[in-house]
Order: C-alpha cells, then structure tokens, then sequence
C-alpha cells in the first residue's frame, strides 16, 4: 500500500520505488538515514505488536525463514515503507488511521510483498547517493513541497511500473492476509481511507490555491470500484487459511491507546541544526550537519554546508496585507519566479518559487512566511547550477520546518494523544469537536480517522478515537 497508499495519502515517497539505492549502497546504510531523519517511537509494547504481526507474515510468505526487521518510527506523516535488506518501516502517523489489526496487517502484508516480489532489488542502480538521500527526505518529511520536489525524479523511476507492481503487492498482501485469518476485503477498507484522506488534502490545497499531486492516477477512482484491486482481493479471499481471526480491533484498540497525533515534542532534545529565536518565537531546522551564524546585515541567520557551496539565509522584515505572493512581488519587487506555489508550514501562509539565474548565474529558491506581523523572508543559493537541484530539496525541507514557537513548546509540550471512548445514542461529531475544542479542520481529521468522512455519525456503542491532549 506504500506508493499507492502513502504517495496519495500524504507527501511521501515510498524508497522501495521512489529512491532505490545503487548496488554499493546497503540497507543497513540506508537505515542508518532513515533513523537520522526520524528516531524509533517510544512505545516497546506496540513496537513489538508490529513486529509480531510482520514476522508472522513472513512466515506465510515466499521468503518464510528470512530475516526482516520491522521499525515503528516516531513520525507523523502517513507512511510506511520498504528498502532493501528486508527493512519495514512504519510511522506512527499512519496508525492513527487505521481502524484495526486487520487493516495493519494488509500494510504490512503489502510492504512485504514489495520485497517477496523484487520490487525493492529490482530498481537498484537507478539512482545516485544524492538523489536517494533527497527521496529520503522527502518521503519523511510529511512536506508538501519536498514531496513535489521529487516526483519528477519518482515518475522517471516508477514509469511504467508503478500500477503494476502495486497491483501485483495488494495480490501477495492479499493472499498472506488470507493465510493468516484475516478478511482481505479490510485490505480495501484500509485504502478507502487512504482516499479519503487524499481527497481531504486535495481540498485543503485548493484552498490555498496550491496542487496536490498523486501516484500516476493509480486511484483515479476509488478503492472500491478499481476492478483489478478487487479481483486480486476475491482471488486471495478464497485461498486456503488458518483460519478466521475477526478484524482484531480490540487488541489494536488496546495497543494504540494514547498514541500521539501529529508533533511528538515529548522528551526530544533540540537538535543541533535548529535556529530559534526566543524574541520573535519562532524556529526551523537547517539541513543536518549545516552551520548557522549570524547573517550580514539584516538577514538574522545564514546556513551552510562544510564546504560552503550553498547558503540557506532568513532574513525579518514587516508584512503587508498582502497575500505572501504579492508581497513578493509587488513589495520586495522580486523577479518573477519559476515553478512558483503556495506553501503552507504550520498552517501558516507562505508562497515560495525558484528565480532563475542569469548570465551564467546559477538558480536561486526564494521563499516567504508569514507569521504575526513579520515576513520571514528564506533565500537559498549555490555556488555552482549543477548542484542546485540536490540542495534545492534540503532548502525546501528546511523552510518546511519553519513554525512558532508555542506556550506548550516553552513549557515542555505534551503532545495531543489519541484515546477511545465509546458513541452513545447521542454522540455526533460535531458535539465532539465543541466538547474537545477543535476548529473545522480538526472535525475533518477526527472523522477521517473515524472513517466517517465526509459524512455520517457514529452509532451507540461502537468505539471512536478523539483528540485529547
């Protein structure tokens, strides 16, 4: 369900398909990136549920006897992934939208099948360090705009693969879900979700006047009525089993009470790339490894590599009523810009596009956000064209990061969790959303992990997840 699941669900690029990595490089080192972008979540007891459920679905897969190692990472975007070396891994944002074991198990089953099937070995050589490293970032960013960055280099990748190598993931998933106990029809449950999720974001882009772009039309229709997905799903439905297991929602219930939603601040150290700036409240996260100093005149901070061939610069200066865009280029007259969008850190107002370089020059990102009466102003630039397009993702990333610095921040910050309660005959979700404080935009999230989105109500006794902080 990676690709499919996650490229439509989120900004997020599945490394099985989208960052293959070229013969020299391992899983093991892959990994080793992997874990400096996202650490492991606290959480040995559901950390070991996962494992338990991935180790069974090897042993009913054609490489029964393998080692795989499965991973729970600390992160919010909606992903779960496959790398060479039998490497699973999970972020904990995908768990809020699941509804029980079963729909797990077809995750996991499905990034299984990206391995039992070659798929992940099967693209190697495709791309180099600096270009896997990029579809790293991009795939745990959760950024937008890092996930744009790098489809052009994801759909010269998967072209001509990407449906049929999911389709022929959801039939092995399928079939060692079936193997197992457990209904493979909850496998398309799972992915209407996921639709509805990318629905839910495509409005949310419109919005703001911005594009979400999805995995090649793979789910042009949805889940339910894609007639190959179903036709893989019967076929598995009618193998041989162990089996009827239910759908396991109790003990995923009791495994995922209390998991955070969206940012973790619990018990993490700032790492050492961040620059904040206690006046003003606000920060964001160089690329790792960068140095950070004091900027020439005006510009409050400027970032930079060891060797010095690119600078990542934020420089304050007061907003207008314009939109970010206008304020570009109506207010700071800055050139037209190339590829420009919307962008929208922390929910904050943004705009952001690349000026081209002239006479020789090489391009240049350009970005604004604003926040309370400041514009924030990020101006990347590299010393050489050839290697912009690579440091124009860690620019993006970085400017992705960029938010205030909240009271809960300050003090500590206990992140919001997800609990269950059980419906009554009076339970809608608007009287939720009143009850716990939530705006408009969190209704719709607390629906979609219901699975009630757009519409519908929960019916008296059944258990819903909410927000509580």
């Amino acid at each position: 369900m990676n690709a499919r699941l996650l490229i439509l669900a989120c900004p997020l690029l599945l490394a099985a398909l989208v960052a293959p990595a070229p013969a020299a490089v391992t899983g093991e080192e892959i990994r080793e990136q992997v874990l400096a972008a996202n650490p492991v979540y606290k959480d040995p007891a559901l950390a070991a549920y996962i494992d338990e459920l991935g180790q069974e679905i090897v042993s009913v897969s054609e490489m029964a006897g393998k080692k795989f190692t499965f991973t729970l990472l600390d992160a919010p975007a909606v992903n779960a992934f496959a790398t060479r070396g039998n490497y699973i891994y999970v972020n904990r944002g995908l768990l809020n939208y699941v509804g029980n074991e079963a729909q797990l198990v077809s995750v996991l089953a499905h990034e299984v099948a990206h391995v039992t099937e070659g798929h992940v070995e099967g693209q190697e050589g495709k791309a180099s360090g600096a270009q896997m490293l990029a579809a790293i970032a991009a795939m745990l960013s959760g950024s937008p705009e890092v996930y744009e960055a790098g489809m052009a280099y994801a759909n010269s990748l998967i072209k001509g693969h990407g449906r049929s190598n999911e389709l022929e993931a959801d039939r092995s998933g399928a079939r060692y879900m079936a193997a197992l106990g457990y209904d493979p029809e909850l496998m398309i449950d799972m992915l209407s979700t996921m639709k509805d999720l990318e629905s839910l974001q495509k409005k949310r882009a419109k919005e703001q006047g911005a594009t979400k772009q999805t995995y090649h039309g793979i789910f042009a229709t949805h889940p339910r009525n894609d007639a190959r997905l179903r036709n893989a799903v019967s076929k598995a439905a009618t193998a041989e089993s162990s089996g009827s297991r239910g759908d396991g929602a109790e003990r995923f219930r009791e495994r995922t009470n209390g998991l955070v939603w969206g940012e973790n601040f619990e018990d993490k150290e700032a790492p050492p790339e961040r620059y904040h700036n206690m006046d003003m409240r606000v920060r964001f996260d160089f690329p790792e490894g960068w140095r950070q100093q004091p900027g020439p005149s005006g510009v409050s901070v400027r970032g930079q590599p060891e060797n010095s061939e690119a600078r990542l610069s934020m420089e304050v200066k007061g907003r207008t009523a314009q939109e970010p865009e206008e304020y570009l280029y109506n207010y700071l007259d800055v050139p037209r810009l190339a590829e420009g969008r919307a962008i929208e850190p922390a929910r904050l107002k943004g705009y952001t596009g690349i000026l081209k370089g002239k006479d020789g020059q090489p391009d240049t990102r350009i970005a604004v956000v604003y926040y309370k009466m400041n514009a924030y102003v990020f101006t990347g630039e590299v010393d050489a064209q050839a290697t912009f397009a690579d440091f124009d993702a860690l620019f993006l990333k970085a400017i992705e990061t960029f938010r205030p610095i909240s009271a809960r921040e300050l003090a500590g910050q206990s992140p919001t969790r997800i609990q269950y309660v059980k419906a009554t005959r009076a339970t809608t979700f608007a009287a939720l959303a009143k009850e716990l404080g939530l705006d408009d935009r969190e209704l719709d999230d607390l629906r979609l992990v219901n699975g009630y989105y757009p519409a519908g109500e929960p019916k008296a006794g059944e258990w819903i997840k909410i927000f509580r902080k």
